[in-house]
């Protein structure tokens, strides 16, 4: 399922917390984890300790990846460590490209301050421009559970969507989950009762979700069909996950345009920073670099 996990790590508590889940999948799949310190350029670190000249930036991120990489040996995982120096989230990217990593996982907050290395806005960064999925785990996620039981897949019926959903059943497969497809009916703030057009939407809504349950099934994969109809898709999926203890949303980045949207890059970002499990962002082919 996954061989090449790209971790990046600031060191923070959100990301050893975080951590422990990229863990549990690296020694369920038998991937190995390539744990990445960014050695920010946009900070001053340079200082003089006695008769050296040393990078305060990079002494550190040794340090988190080491403490990482021993970690992940007392779980048996396998590990490559690197410090790199430039833009966060452009070296995040550039690494797993360079290393063919088929994952990113990362936190969604490190630290606060000055000498912050990951932030949510980086974390959304990568979100977007990724060429490989990205699993994103929030600090109120762990311990997040594993192996995954309720994978919930939001699906417009969009190619792109049907790239997230394919991944959500190769997951689901491995895991024996149940995958949850979900399509929004976004009727914005008026409200059902005042969109004229509702009622197509919900039906074409019911037949997006039903092709996807035929899909799942086909693979050996159970399947439950929902339509949420409300103001915003990103509430509806927050809600969804709520109420039907899912542990994992998968989805694409990018949907349908036009008034037909359920899913937005915008709706994607929003539900990385807000959901209450891990989230998976899976790009379509057409955006690799």
């Amino acid at each position: 399922m996954f061989n090449r996990i790209l971790f990046p790590t600031d060191g923070s508590e959100g990301a050893d917390a975080a951590f422990g889940h990229v863990l549990d999948v690296a020694a369920d799949t038998g991937a190995t984890v390539h744990i990445l310190n960014v050695a920010d350029t946009t900070h001053d670190s340079v200082t003089r300790i006695g008769g050296d000249v040393i990078d305060v930036l990079e002494r550190q991120g040794e340090t988190f990846v080491e403490a990482a990489a021993e970690r992940a040996a007392d779980r048996g995982v396998e590990t490559e460590t690197a410090v790199e120096q430039g833009g966060v989230a452009e070296t995040i990217i550039a690494y797993a490209t360079d290393r063919d990593a088929d994952l990113i996982a990362m936190p969604t907050r490190g630290r606060t301050g000055l000498d912050r290395l990951l932030l949510g806005s980086t974390t959304e960064r990568v979100v977007r421009q990724s060429p490989v999925p990205v699993l994103s785990i929030g600090p109120d996620d762990v311990p997040a559970d594993y192996p995954y039981r309720n994978i919930l897949a939001p699906t417009d019926g969009s190619d792109r969507a049907g790239a997230a959903f394919d991944r959500a059943l190769e997951i689901a497969r491995h895991d024996g989950a149940t995958v949850h497809a979900l399509a929004v009916v976004d009727v914005g703030i008026i409200g059902a009762d005042g969109y004229a057009g509702v009622d197509a939407l919900i039906s074409g809504a019911e037949r997006t979700v039903a092709d996807a349950a035929a899909t799942a099934e086909a693979a050996g994969v159970e399947a439950v069909e929902a339509v949420e109809v409300g103001a915003a898709a990103a509430h509806g999926i927050h809600s969804y996950v709520a109420d039907h203890d899912v542990d994992l949303v998968v989805m694409g980045t990018r949907g349908r345009t036009g008034v037909e949207r359920y899913l937005l890059g915008s709706v994607a970002e929003h539900t990385v920073r807000t959901a209450p499990v891990p989230v998976l962002t899976v790009p379509d082919a057409g955006d690799e670099a």
